[in-house]
């Protein structure tokens, strides 16, 4: 049977390059990066090389990341250490009703601790107009936070406009660049961000290791309290291996950007097509084209996204509905209902992400298995008669 894998926006695969630079730091090269000793500055130079070739893919100095344990580590730290860090800029957060739950509940902790958040609507396809923005800005606004993509739908967001709108208010802004770092351009000065997060799983690195930017000036705090570690900023010691394997993955993703935009996209257009042309009451959730490469995500009318993702996986076939951080909640998607779907609708969501080594073969055999799946799911339910 085939296997197909067709959700890279929950994880990546391990790259085996990524893996054999990790290697020596498991066995040989074992020190803390904190000790004085020859093991320890042995691995405190893998540390800051691996921070260099981060840096490099973001556009950032070195001297501007943060290692975390990840996106939701680097958004909390983000969110929460600037708000407590700055109360005398204000008291008032904006984000956006589609942005991921590491930044969604993040924002609805510090409300419940007694800040002031606003959430913006988006658009039809998830977009943050910036007029929202512009009328949700208050003095005492301190902190936007607006994610680049979203992960569940695709849209690219307007963030290079959103943060100069946010700039010229004098809020700071923030990024959760977790699902295009290593997928899309991703320049902080281009884009004009102040905090920016990343994470190393979604790129061909390991899980375990994300990164925070932090733009010079810009004053945050440690969200883990200990030792001196990253600069007084992250205590704990540093996950070496996987900072290695970061800086692997990012190195590699910046020399196959140029190479694997087009062909990922191209995938992805054949894919929508032939879902469209060939399912009846089917409908693309996103913007049709300022969508992240390899993403596809369409709602199904009369079935439920559980029951697709079973049969899929029956063929071999590997995919999502929504989020992989709420895949066990049986509430609709958050983002979906944002975009002003019914219920009943999101419900019937699918999406499916291509990487690298996807082929048009992967999505024509999709295209083959998926139309009967439909058909014979509509066919037993109620409303699908």
């Amino acid at each position: 049977m085939k296997s197909i894998y067709l959700d890279h926006s929950a994880t990546t695969p391990l790259d085996p390059e990524v893996l054999e630079a990790m290697m020596p730091y498991f066995t040989d090269i074992y020190g803390n990066s904190s000790s004085v000793h020859s093991q320890g500055q042995q691995a405190a130079r893998a540390l800051e090389e691996a921070r260099e070739k981060v840096a490099a893919l973001l556009g950032a100095k070195p001297t501007e990341l943060i290692f975390t344990s990840g996106g939701t580590e680097a958004n909390n730290q983000a969110i929460i250490t600037y708000m407590l860090n700055n109360r005398g800029k204000g008291n008032h957060i904006i984000t956006s009703a589609v942005e991921h739950h590491a930044v969604l509940h993040t924002c609805q902790f510090l409300a419940k601790q007694g800040f002031e958040l606003t959430v913006l609507p988006v658009n039809s396809y998830g977009e943050v107009e910036p007029d929202t923005i512009r009328e949700a800005l208050r003095p005492d606004t301190a902190l936007v936070s607006i994610m680049h993509a979203n992960n569940e739908i695709g849209t690219i967001e307007p963030i290079k406009e959103l943060a100069a709108i946010a700039h010229e208010a004098g809020a700071v802004f923030h990024t959760d660049a977790v699902q295009t770092a290593g997928k899309i351009p991703v320049n902080v000065n281009d884009l004009g961000v102040d905090l920016l997060s990343a994470s190393s799983h979604k790129l061909y690195g390991p899980k375990g290791i994300g990164c925070l930017y932090v733009r010079k000036g810009i004053r945050i705090g440690s969200l883990l309290h200990g030792g001196g570690h990253e600069r007084n900023l992250r205590a704990g010691t540093v996950n070496v291996p996987g900072a290695v394997g970061f800086g692997k993955a990012a190195e590699l993703a910046m020399q196959r950007l140029c190479s694997q935009e087009a062909p990922l996209a191209d995938l992805a257009k054949r894919l929508i097509d032939g879902l469209l042309a060939t399912i009846p009451n089917t409908r693309l959730t996103g913007h049709p084209e300022r969508r992240l490469p390899g993403s596809v995500s369409v709602c199904f009318d009369y079935v439920e996204g559980e029951s697709i993702l079973l049969m899929l996986d029956h063929y071999g076939i590997m995919a999502s509905s929504g989020s992989a951080c709420t895949s066990d909640s049986l509430d609709p998607s958050h983002v979906l209902l944002a975009i002003g779907l019914p219920h009943e609708t999101a419900h019937g969501s699918l999406r499916m992400t291509m990487g690298k080594d996807n082929t048009q073969e992967d999505v024509d055999y999709v295209l083959q298995v998926l139309p009967p799946i439909i058909h014979n799911l509509r066919a037993m339910s109620p409303l699908g008669r």
